[in-house]
Protein backbone atom coordinates (compact mmCIF):
# COMPACT_ATOMS: atom_id res chain seq x y z
CA UNK A 1 0.00 0.00 0.00
CA UNK A 2 1.52 2.92 -1.02
CA UNK A 3 -0.58 5.24 1.13
CA UNK A 4 1.06 8.88 2.67
CA UNK A 5 -2.26 10.51 3.96
CA UNK A 6 -5.76 9.37 5.10
CA UNK A 7 -8.89 10.04 2.89
CA UNK A 8 -11.12 12.32 3.38
CA UNK A 9 -15.15 11.97 3.12
CA UNK A 10 -17.18 14.47 3.22
CA UNK A 11 -20.90 13.03 5.71
CA UNK A 12 -22.62 15.96 3.71
CA UNK A 13 -22.53 13.92 0.48
CA UNK A 14 -24.96 10.72 2.65
CA UNK A 15 -27.55 13.47 2.83
CA UNK A 16 -27.66 14.66 -1.13
CA UNK A 17 -29.38 11.41 -2.76
CA UNK A 18 -27.35 11.82 -5.91
CA UNK A 19 -23.78 11.62 -3.83
CA UNK A 20 -24.98 8.98 -1.54
CA UNK A 21 -23.87 5.81 -3.45
CA UNK A 22 -20.71 7.56 -4.12
CA UNK A 23 -20.02 8.55 -0.64
CA UNK A 24 -21.24 4.98 0.69
CA UNK A 25 -18.69 3.41 -1.88
CA UNK A 26 -15.83 5.60 -0.74
CA UNK A 27 -17.07 4.94 3.01
CA UNK A 28 -16.63 1.10 2.50
CA UNK A 29 -13.16 0.91 0.61
CA UNK A 30 -11.95 3.44 3.44
CA UNK A 31 -12.94 1.22 6.27
CA UNK A 32 -12.04 -1.76 4.48
CA UNK A 33 -8.58 -0.83 3.39
CA UNK A 34 -7.34 1.64 5.85
CA UNK A 35 -9.69 1.39 8.90
CA UNK A 36 -8.93 5.37 8.69
CA UNK A 37 -10.25 8.44 7.10
CA UNK A 38 -10.90 12.07 7.83
CA UNK A 39 -14.70 13.04 8.18
CA UNK A 40 -15.46 16.31 7.14
CA UNK A 41 -18.72 18.46 7.04
CA UNK A 42 -19.88 16.02 10.13
CA UNK A 43 -23.23 18.85 11.23
CA UNK A 44 -21.13 19.08 15.25
CA UNK A 45 -21.20 23.14 15.80
CA UNK A 46 -17.82 24.85 15.52
CA UNK A 47 -18.60 27.02 18.41
CA UNK A 48 -19.63 24.26 20.14
CA UNK A 49 -15.84 22.56 19.24
CA UNK A 50 -14.48 25.76 20.36
CA UNK A 51 -15.91 25.87 23.71
CA UNK A 52 -15.12 22.19 23.96
CA UNK A 53 -11.28 23.03 23.44
CA UNK A 54 -11.41 25.94 25.80
CA UNK A 55 -13.02 24.14 28.23
CA UNK A 56 -10.38 20.99 27.92
CA UNK A 57 -7.46 23.30 28.03
CA UNK A 58 -8.65 25.43 31.26
CA UNK A 59 -9.08 21.68 33.14
CA UNK A 60 -5.62 21.04 32.42
CA UNK A 61 -4.61 24.69 34.00
CA UNK A 62 -6.46 23.55 36.98
CA UNK A 63 -3.98 22.83 39.90
CA UNK A 64 -2.74 19.12 40.77
CA UNK A 65 -5.19 19.27 43.51
CA UNK A 66 -8.01 20.45 42.03
CA UNK A 67 -7.86 17.57 39.28
CA UNK A 68 -6.81 15.18 42.13
CA UNK A 69 -10.69 15.97 43.51
CA UNK A 70 -11.87 14.06 40.01
CA UNK A 71 -8.98 11.34 40.25
CA UNK A 72 -10.26 8.16 38.56
CA UNK A 73 -9.17 6.04 41.53
CA UNK A 74 -12.71 7.44 43.56
CA UNK A 75 -15.17 6.16 40.88
CA UNK A 76 -15.79 2.02 40.05
CA UNK A 77 -17.32 3.37 36.85
CA UNK A 78 -13.69 4.54 35.71
CA UNK A 79 -14.48 7.84 35.26
CA UNK A 80 -12.09 10.90 35.89
CA UNK A 81 -8.84 12.29 35.69
CA UNK A 82 -5.41 10.08 35.60
CA UNK A 83 -2.19 11.64 35.14
CA UNK A 84 0.29 10.93 33.47
CA UNK A 85 1.64 7.78 33.59
CA UNK A 86 -0.82 6.68 34.90
CA UNK A 87 -2.39 4.36 31.88
CA UNK A 88 -0.88 1.56 30.53
CA UNK A 89 -0.71 0.33 26.88
CA UNK A 90 0.47 -3.06 26.49
CA UNK A 91 2.14 -3.05 29.84
CA UNK A 92 4.24 -0.06 29.24
CA UNK A 93 3.06 4.05 30.59
CA UNK A 94 1.03 6.58 28.10
CA UNK A 95 2.63 9.57 28.63
CA UNK A 96 -0.45 11.98 28.69
CA UNK A 97 -3.03 13.26 31.11
CA UNK A 98 -6.62 12.69 30.33
CA UNK A 99 -10.10 13.36 31.91
CA UNK A 100 -12.81 10.03 30.96
CA UNK A 101 -16.27 10.88 30.80
CA UNK A 102 -19.14 8.46 30.12
CA UNK A 103 -23.08 8.49 29.89
CA UNK A 104 -24.59 10.13 32.78
CA UNK A 105 -26.14 7.58 34.42
CA UNK A 106 -27.54 6.49 37.99
CA UNK A 107 -25.19 3.71 39.64
CA UNK A 108 -26.45 0.61 39.54
CA UNK A 109 -27.25 -1.35 42.87
CA UNK A 110 -25.59 -4.89 42.66
CA UNK A 111 -27.05 -8.32 43.42
CA UNK A 112 -25.27 -10.86 44.32
CA UNK A 113 -25.19 -12.78 41.06
CA UNK A 114 -25.54 -9.59 38.62
CA UNK A 115 -22.40 -9.97 36.44
CA UNK A 116 -20.01 -6.86 37.38
CA UNK A 117 -19.77 -5.18 34.03
CA UNK A 118 -22.91 -3.28 35.63
CA UNK A 119 -20.49 -1.42 37.87
CA UNK A 120 -19.41 0.38 34.33
CA UNK A 121 -22.90 2.64 34.93
CA UNK A 122 -22.90 5.25 36.82
CA UNK A 123 -22.00 8.95 37.71
CA UNK A 124 -19.13 11.37 36.09
CA UNK A 125 -17.08 13.20 38.62
CA UNK A 126 -16.70 16.22 37.78
CA UNK A 127 -14.31 19.36 38.77
CA UNK A 128 -16.14 21.91 41.87
CA UNK A 129 -13.53 24.48 40.08
CA UNK A 130 -14.81 24.38 36.82
CA UNK A 131 -18.21 24.18 36.50
CA UNK A 132 -18.68 25.66 32.96
CA UNK A 133 -17.17 22.66 32.22
CA UNK A 134 -20.24 19.88 32.10
CA UNK A 135 -22.84 21.82 30.07
CA UNK A 136 -20.24 21.81 27.43
CA UNK A 137 -19.30 18.35 27.43
CA UNK A 138 -22.82 17.11 27.87
CA UNK A 139 -23.51 19.14 24.87
CA UNK A 140 -20.98 17.87 22.89
CA UNK A 141 -21.37 14.01 23.48
CA UNK A 142 -25.35 14.50 22.72
CA UNK A 143 -24.31 16.16 19.23
CA UNK A 144 -21.38 13.18 18.74
CA UNK A 145 -24.17 10.37 19.46
CA UNK A 146 -26.56 11.86 17.26
CA UNK A 147 -23.72 11.53 13.98
CA UNK A 148 -22.14 8.96 15.28
CA UNK A 149 -25.44 7.17 14.93
CA UNK A 150 -26.11 8.36 11.18
CA UNK A 151 -22.44 7.90 10.57
CA UNK A 152 -22.77 4.08 12.02
CA UNK A 153 -26.47 3.81 9.46
CA UNK A 154 -24.42 4.98 6.63
CA UNK A 155 -22.08 1.96 7.48
CA UNK A 156 -24.79 -0.17 7.16
CA UNK A 157 -26.26 0.83 3.50
CA UNK A 158 -22.49 0.53 2.63
CA UNK A 159 -22.32 -3.02 3.03
CA UNK A 160 -25.89 -3.32 2.18
CA UNK A 161 -27.17 -4.38 5.22
CA UNK A 162 -30.46 -2.44 6.35
CA UNK A 163 -29.70 1.34 7.43
CA UNK A 164 -30.92 0.15 11.26
CA UNK A 165 -29.22 -3.54 11.35
CA UNK A 166 -27.05 -2.07 14.24
CA UNK A 167 -29.50 0.00 16.40
CA UNK A 168 -30.15 -3.35 18.29
CA UNK A 169 -26.96 -3.00 19.55
CA UNK A 170 -27.77 -0.13 21.09
CA UNK A 171 -31.25 0.58 22.19
CA UNK A 172 -31.88 3.63 24.76
CA UNK A 173 -28.32 3.04 26.46
CA UNK A 174 -25.22 3.57 24.12
CA UNK A 175 -21.87 3.88 25.74
CA UNK A 176 -20.84 6.81 25.13
CA UNK A 177 -16.84 7.76 25.74
CA UNK A 178 -15.42 10.62 25.76
CA UNK A 179 -11.56 11.52 26.80
CA UNK A 180 -9.80 14.72 27.23
CA UNK A 181 -6.36 14.46 26.42
CA UNK A 182 -3.34 16.34 27.50
CA UNK A 183 0.14 15.02 25.87
CA UNK A 184 3.23 16.93 27.63
CA UNK A 185 6.47 17.84 25.44
CA UNK A 186 8.79 15.19 25.39
CA UNK A 187 10.94 16.86 28.46
CA UNK A 188 8.91 15.77 30.55
CA UNK A 189 8.26 12.25 29.39
CA UNK A 190 11.41 10.49 31.01
CA UNK A 191 13.06 10.05 26.97
CA UNK A 192 9.57 8.14 26.54
CA UNK A 193 7.78 9.02 22.81
CA UNK A 194 5.16 6.88 23.81
CA UNK A 195 2.02 9.12 24.09
CA UNK A 196 -0.04 6.43 23.84
CA UNK A 197 1.18 2.49 22.61
CA UNK A 198 0.12 0.80 19.55
CA UNK A 199 -3.15 -0.67 20.12
CA UNK A 200 -6.93 -0.58 18.21
CA UNK A 201 -9.87 0.71 19.64
CA UNK A 202 -11.95 -2.44 21.25
CA UNK A 203 -15.76 -0.61 20.46
CA UNK A 204 -17.45 0.15 16.79
CA UNK A 205 -16.62 3.65 15.86
CA UNK A 206 -13.96 7.14 17.06
CA UNK A 207 -13.83 10.51 16.32
CA UNK A 208 -11.04 12.39 16.89
CA UNK A 209 -11.06 16.17 17.21
CA UNK A 210 -7.67 17.05 17.31
CA UNK A 211 -5.56 20.89 17.88
CA UNK A 212 -2.68 22.14 15.73
CA UNK A 213 0.50 19.36 17.06
CA UNK A 214 0.45 16.24 15.00
CA UNK A 215 1.31 13.30 17.01
CA UNK A 216 -1.10 10.43 15.67
CA UNK A 217 0.25 7.43 13.82
CA UNK A 218 -1.54 4.69 11.67
CA UNK A 219 -0.19 1.36 10.69
CA UNK A 220 -1.74 0.95 7.26
CA UNK A 221 0.52 -2.24 7.04
CA UNK A 222 2.73 -4.27 9.60
CA UNK A 223 5.69 -1.69 10.48
CA UNK A 224 4.59 0.80 7.65
CA UNK A 225 3.31 4.72 10.26
CA UNK A 226 1.95 7.40 8.55
CA UNK A 227 1.03 10.71 10.64
CA UNK A 228 -2.62 10.95 10.63
CA UNK A 229 -2.02 15.19 10.13
CA UNK A 230 -4.34 17.71 11.87
CA UNK A 231 -6.90 19.02 9.37
CA UNK A 232 -9.21 21.94 10.18
CA UNK A 233 -12.85 20.91 10.48
CA UNK A 234 -12.71 17.24 10.42
CA UNK A 235 -12.75 14.35 12.74
CA UNK A 236 -10.61 11.62 12.59
CA UNK A 237 -12.61 8.03 12.50
CA UNK A 238 -11.32 5.10 12.68
CA UNK A 239 -13.12 1.37 13.07
CA UNK A 240 -12.80 -0.49 16.38
CA UNK A 241 -12.54 -4.53 17.07
CA UNK A 242 -16.47 -5.11 17.92
CA UNK A 243 -17.37 -3.30 13.99
CA UNK A 244 -14.36 -5.41 13.09
CA UNK A 245 -15.93 -8.44 14.91
CA UNK A 246 -19.55 -7.88 13.45
CA UNK A 247 -18.40 -8.04 9.96
CA UNK A 248 -16.55 -11.10 10.46
CA UNK A 249 -13.01 -9.24 9.41
CA UNK A 250 -14.51 -7.24 6.45
CA UNK A 251 -14.48 -3.62 8.47
CA UNK A 252 -10.45 -3.49 9.52
CA UNK A 253 -9.50 -2.30 13.19
CA UNK A 254 -6.19 -0.87 12.66
CA UNK A 255 -3.37 -0.38 15.11
CA UNK A 256 -2.47 3.52 15.97
CA UNK A 257 -0.25 5.29 18.26
CA UNK A 258 0.53 8.79 19.52
CA UNK A 259 3.85 10.09 19.55
CA UNK A 260 4.91 12.33 22.66
CA UNK A 261 5.31 15.85 20.89
CA UNK A 262 8.54 17.95 20.77
CA UNK A 263 9.84 19.61 23.69
CA UNK A 264 8.50 22.67 25.33
CA UNK A 265 5.28 21.65 23.17
CA UNK A 266 1.84 19.54 24.14
CA UNK A 267 -0.56 18.51 22.28
CA UNK A 268 -4.82 18.46 23.10
CA UNK A 269 -6.94 15.72 21.72
CA UNK A 270 -10.62 14.93 22.59
CA UNK A 271 -11.78 11.84 21.90
CA UNK A 272 -15.34 10.58 21.34
CA UNK A 273 -16.16 6.47 21.40
CA UNK A 274 -19.28 5.34 20.56
CA UNK A 275 -20.09 1.30 21.75
CA UNK A 276 -22.82 -0.76 21.96
CA UNK A 277 -25.03 -1.29 25.29
CA UNK A 278 -23.33 -3.27 28.03
CA UNK A 279 -25.42 -5.87 28.21
CA UNK A 280 -25.41 -6.39 23.84
CA UNK A 281 -23.99 -9.32 22.40
CA UNK A 282 -22.39 -8.65 19.29
CA UNK A 283 -23.57 -10.94 16.18
CA UNK A 284 -22.05 -12.16 13.01
CA UNK A 285 -23.86 -9.87 10.45
CA UNK A 286 -24.90 -11.79 7.30
CA UNK A 287 -23.41 -10.21 3.82
CA UNK A 288 -23.85 -9.73 0.48
CA UNK A 289 -21.92 -12.94 -0.46
CA UNK A 290 -19.78 -10.55 -2.46
CA UNK A 291 -18.49 -8.77 0.61
CA UNK A 292 -18.83 -11.98 2.70
CA UNK A 293 -16.33 -13.69 0.55
CA UNK A 294 -14.29 -11.23 1.02
CA UNK A 295 -14.01 -11.06 5.00
CA UNK A 296 -10.73 -12.25 6.32
CA UNK A 297 -12.25 -12.67 10.22
CA UNK A 298 -11.27 -10.49 12.63
CA UNK A 299 -7.77 -10.38 14.07
CA UNK A 300 -7.98 -10.66 18.06
CA UNK A 301 -4.77 -9.98 19.79
CA UNK A 302 -3.88 -13.12 21.26
CA UNK A 303 -2.90 -10.96 24.78
CA UNK A 304 -6.16 -9.64 24.52
CA UNK A 305 -8.84 -11.45 23.03
CA UNK A 306 -11.94 -9.79 22.20
CA UNK A 307 -15.72 -11.34 23.35
CA UNK A 308 -18.97 -10.59 21.80
CA UNK A 309 -19.96 -9.67 25.20
CA UNK A 310 -19.68 -5.81 25.33
CA UNK A 311 -19.97 -5.62 28.93
CA UNK A 312 -16.98 -8.18 29.99
CA UNK A 313 -15.62 -7.06 26.96
CA UNK A 314 -14.88 -3.72 28.15
CA UNK A 315 -14.17 -4.39 31.64
CA UNK A 316 -11.51 -6.55 30.91
CA UNK A 317 -9.98 -3.66 28.71
CA UNK A 318 -10.59 -1.44 31.80
CA UNK A 319 -8.78 -3.66 34.23
CA UNK A 320 -5.97 -4.04 31.89
CA UNK A 321 -5.62 0.09 31.38
CA UNK A 322 -6.54 0.84 35.18
CA UNK A 323 -5.08 -1.62 37.71
CA UNK A 324 -5.30 0.99 40.23
CA UNK A 325 -8.99 1.26 40.16
CA UNK A 326 -9.10 -2.67 39.18
CA UNK A 327 -7.12 -3.49 42.49
CA UNK A 328 -9.56 -1.19 44.52
CA UNK A 329 -13.13 -1.91 43.12
CA UNK A 330 -12.94 -5.21 41.31
CA UNK A 331 -10.33 -7.86 43.38
CA UNK A 332 -13.25 -10.49 42.93
CA UNK A 333 -12.88 -10.20 39.43
CA UNK A 334 -8.72 -9.92 39.09
CA UNK A 335 -8.80 -12.96 41.92
CA UNK A 336 -11.49 -15.35 39.71
CA UNK A 337 -9.17 -14.42 36.63
CA UNK A 338 -6.21 -15.44 38.39
CA UNK A 339 -8.21 -18.77 39.55
CA UNK A 340 -8.90 -19.29 35.96
CA UNK A 341 -5.53 -19.08 34.85
CA UNK A 342 -3.82 -21.02 37.36
CA UNK A 343 -6.85 -24.01 37.12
Amino acid sequence: MSLTSLPVLSLARYHQASERPLFLEQLRQAARDVGFFYLTDHGINEALQQSLQVESRRFFALTDAQKQQVAMIHSPHFRGYNRSAAELTRGQPDWREQFDIGAERQAVALADNDPRWLQLQGPNLWPDAQPTLRPVLIQWQRAMTEMAMTLLRAFAEALQLPPEAFDTLYGEKPNEHIKLIRYPGQQETHNSTQGVGAHKDSGFLSFLLQDEQKGLQVEIKEGQWIDAEPLPGSFVVNIGELLELATNGYLRATVHRVVSPPSHTQRLSIAFFLGAQLDAIVPIYSLPEALASEAKGPQSDPQNPLLRDVGWNYLKGRLRSHPDVAERYYRDVLRARSEQLIA
